[in-house]
């Protein structure tokens, strides 16, 4: 009996097998059919896929590397000039012969060298006095550096004071304070927020700026925090 349960048992799974190779015969033969039906509208999407592939790359080999070596060029000769003192040169903008930092920001705004050309000369802006323009220069620049950011926060501030709009300073300087993973750049622009809201009247706010500095920053501020908080009372 039990030789004859193992047979049917073979037999059984034997069947299973057939059926399950037929089925894949259906699947294949279904797959054959869909393939031929639709092979010109198949071959036109592959067709645009691959394009499309061909087209990034060759985007990125014969137009945006050409462009990033020639912003690199203008900023390199700009920032020579401004080494060497000639901060008008080094803005430059006004020939194509020298870009400067202006030209290269505005003609190559798309890379991340024309946003740092557009953060160099918006403190050349800045150093002229030309307080909106500055502004608007290191509004342009982004980076993935978060120091860099806390920095152009902190420019950006200068600007805003520069126009007399401290309070939008203080929102910028508040975020300059806490955009970089640095201690000493969170201390010092967390010092500066401090000042500029006691300037404003605005002790609550100066107050947490210089408790924090006590609480997490004194070796960077000799025991000054100490002083800002008293002040924080009286003015």
């Amino acid at each position: 009996m039990a030789k004859l349960g193992k047979n049917a048992q073979n037999e059984q799974e034997g069947k299973e097998t057939v059926e399950f190779f037929k089925d894949l015969d259906r699947e294949a033969l279904n797959t054959e059919r869909f393939l031929e039906k639709y092979s010109k509208q198949l071959g036109i999407v592959f067709g645009v896929l691959v394009l499309g592939v061909l087209g990034f790359f060759g985007y990125k080999q014969f137009i945006e590397a050409p462009k990033n070596i020639e912003a690199v060029k203008g900023f390199l000769a700009a920032q020579k000039n401004q080494t060497e003192g000639k901060d008008k040169e080094a803005l430059g903008g006004k020939s194509a012969a020298n870009p400067g930092f202006i030209g290269t920001s505005n003609d190559y705004s798309g890379t991340k060298i024309g946003e740092l050309a557009a953060y160099n000369a918006g403190l050349l802006k800045f150093k002229e006095g030309k307080f909106q323009e500055a502004y608007d220069l290191l509004d342009k620049f982004s980076s993935d550096n978060k120091t860099l950011v806390a920095m152009k926060y902190g420019a950006m501030a200068d600007a805003k004071s520069g126009l007399n709009k401290n309070d939008e300073a203080l929102s910028l300087l508040d975020k300059a304070s806490t955009a970089s993973d640095d201690p000493y750049t969170t201390y010092y622009f967390t010092r500066k927020a401090g000042i500029v809201a006691l300037g404003l009247k605005k002790n609550a706010e100066a107050k947490k700026y210089f408790s924090a500095i006590d609480e997490k920053y004194q070796d960077y501020d000799n025991g000054m925090s100490d002083s800002y908080i008293e002040m924080t009372k009286y003015f």
